[in-house]
């Protein structure tokens, strides 16, 4: 793997890292929300001391810390592959330009020592398509870094996603909720068995996870902000006619959820963008907290 000077020299020092996937800004986000996501998200980690680090696949290069050029080329949009954990050695023996999704991130994440991660909502069960899985699980149940995000994307069916996330044996945490978050609304049908309201708590059980040899991420499902989130029924709605509109038009494959997410902005009014906006901004600025909080000596906890 390749390091930026910035992510190398704070993973020597033992400093916070915070790792990002780069999937949201060159597939998930239209231009230019991909460059406010990236800018408001880098704000949130470095206002706490600790350093954003961009995964991504590079010209065939494994990157943790896209920046200068390659994460122009990335957030242009042009040419750039969604990479999930299976394609890493593709795009690298390849020399392609791949977007890490949750999956790869993940990959990249615990094999370079970093144990924060941020990003908007993880894949999970499609659907009316139960065998339609996101490897984001399957990640998340053998990678062990503090994930978090606002619940699963609210196209999926979140049920079935907390159901297997249940059997694959990760943690899920509601942070200051009782209930999972629905990525694009708080929720309140999806109970969680453990809440926790401080980034300290959630260190802790990290570090007590790793001590019993337990080797799965631990997911905290974090709100959007107050009042930036949309209405469940709004949502319903939208995701309903999304799924028309790709049934419709035949797409499939990794495809699907860039194109299911294009449809609900359109469906409401671009609004739906602004509340991804206000999320992933949250979620840094709370994984931040946490790998500070991790930095930190375990008498401050």
């Amino acid at each position: 793997m390749h390091f930026s000077a910035a992510v190398a020299r704070a993973l020597a020092a033992g400093r916070p890292v915070v790792a990002l996937e780069s999937s949201v800004f060159a597939q998930g986000l239209p231009e230019p929300a991909n460059r406010e996501a990236r800018d408001r998200m880098v704000r949130a980690i470095t206002r706490h001391g600790a350093v954003p680090a961009i995964t991504a696949v590079a010209r065939g290069r494994l990157v943790v810390g896209l920046e200068g050029a390659d994460l122009e080329r990335f957030l242009a949009r042009d040419g750039i592959v969604k990479v999930a954990a299976r394609d890493l050695a593709a795009a690298a023996t390849l020399g392609a330009d791949g977007a890490t999704t949750v999956s790869a991130s993940l990959v990249l994440a615990a094999r370079a020592g970093i144990r924060a991660f941020a990003t908007g909502g993880i894949g999970g069960v499609h659907r009316d398509a139960p065998f339609d899985e996101s490897s984001d699980l399957i990640e998340l149940s053998r990678n062990p870094v503090v994930c978090v995000c606002a619940g699963a994307k609210a196209i999926l069916d979140l049920r079935a996603t907390s159901e297997r996330l249940e059997t694959l044996s990760v943690p899920v945490i509601g942070f200051g909720t009782d209930w999972l978050p629905e990525f694009y609304c708080a929720g309140a049908t999806i109970p969680v068995a453990w809440r926790m309201d401080s980034a300290e708590q959630v260190a802790r059980l990290f570090e007590r996870h790793l001590a019993l040899g337990m080797t799965s991420a631990v997911l905290v499902g974090n709100p959007p902000p107050e009042g930036s989130g949309l209405a469940p029924d709004e949502i319903g709605a939208a995701v309903a006619a999304a799924l028309r509109e790709l049934k419709s038009a035949g797409i499939a494959g990794r495809e699907v959820t860039p194109a299911l997410l294009a449809s609900v902005e359109r469906a409401t009014g671009g609004r739906s963008v602004a509340t991804n906006l206000a999320l992933l901004e949250s979620n840094a600025d709370l994984a931040a907290r946490i790998a500070v909080a991790l930095a930190a000596p375990e008498k401050n906890r």
